[in-house]
């Protein structure tokens, strides 16, 4: 909701809509001007997403002598929702009643063969990342157990999505994209790693021709045997040497390789103080090796661990490294239900 001097001039729902208002000539007055905004974020971090070009004041029809307003604001958060609990609701007819989804849309089709299901979701169990790691298995598990039969199941890990941090940090996204990871101990999965072709500031991202041969490929080498390479690097183990700590990736006929000419980017090492720092990370025979001045004694190495990493780990064949640690440090949703 926007307000041009105290007056309401617009209101818009829907995340990713532009909103573009106008301002009726009588309200316009000689002198400075207020405009306020009320923000409500329900599945963000609030505040103004999209470009800061997009954001200024202009006369009708002389767009070209716009004035930017992407500096000057002054705000305050009203109400953060994940103090005050759910809203009230009706959930009768809401997807996220329980068994909704699964009596609405999967039921009907049990009976029916199938050669396999592809997934893609996560981000609304983000939150809680660690009981994702047992809820996401129980229901390939009970899909297979309604059906009869392992069929193949291959999901999406989270893309990549929200504001880049300047520094290494915890990230329930990372948390819930390493309960994705760990669900791969499961027989005939697989998962599609996007951590490259994310948005920002669109948590459904557009870009799902890519999702889609990433899956296509997990297909046709697990369950039609074409022997291609069908992901990229998948950390292993890890190994402490002097000032330093090398990481082995699984088995896999194209070996690591950096995206772009320039060096890795998005390792982070810490030491006794679990206290990471950004790292150098070099490619050595098929492994990485990951050091910084400012760690010494290095305990643990992160990999694109954030909502948005800037990350450029690959394969030969381009497909990205899933973000990964070595660490078992306790994470910000270990106690989230």
């Amino acid at each position: 909701m926007t307000w041009f001097n105290g007056e309401i001039i617009g209101s818009t729902d829907g995340a990713g809509t532009p909103r573009k208002y106008l301002i009726p000539a009588e309200k316009v007055k000689k002198g400075n001007a207020i405009i306020a905004i009320r923000v409500l974020d329900t599945g963000g971090l609030g505040g103004f997403a999209g470009k800061g070009t997009d954001l200024y004041i202009a006369p009708v029809d002389k767009e070209t002598l716009r004035e930017n307003l992407t500096e000057g604001w002054k705000f305050k958060t009203s109400v953060n929702l994940n103090d005050v609990g759910p809203q009230p609701q009706n959930n009768l007819n809401s997807p996220h009643n329980p068994s909704t989804l699964y009596n609405a849309m999967i039921a009907p089709v049990v009976p029916y063969a199938i050669k396999g299901a592809i997934w893609y979701q996560g981000e609304s169990n983000a939150g809680r990342a660690y009981q994702y790691r047992t809820l996401f298995p129980l229901m390939i598990n009970d899909w297979r157990t309604k059906w009869g039969y392992g069929f193949p199941f291959y999901f999406v890990q989270l893309a990549n999505f929200m504001q880049q941090k300047e520094e290494p940090g915890e990230s329930s996204w990372a948390e819930l994209r390493e309960a994705q990871m760990q669900t791969l101990h499961l027989e005939k999965t697989g998962m599609a790693v996007i951590i490259d072709i994310g948005d920002a500031v669109d948590i459904h991202p557009k870009n799902k021709q890519d999702v889609g041969k990433r899956l296509a490929l997990l297909a046709r080498d697990h369950t039609y045997g074409e022997k291609i390479v069908a992901e990229g690097p998948r950390y292993d183990s890890y190994q402490i040497e002097d000032g330093c700590i090398r990481i082995f990736f699984k088995p896999s006929p194209s070996r690591p390789a950096i995206k772009g000419e320039r060096g890795l980017k998005g390792f982070a090492v810490a030491g006794p103080d679990k206290k990471f720092v950004w790292a150098d990370a070099v490619i050595e025979d098929g492994q990485v090796v990951v050091s910084s001045p400012e760690v010494p004694f290095p305990l643990a190495v992160r990999y694109a661990w954030a909502d948005n990493p800037v990350c450029n780990l690959t394969n030969e064949a381009d497909l990205p490294a899933s973000p990964f640690r070595t660490d078992n440090w306790a994470g910000v949703t270990i106690h989230n239900k």
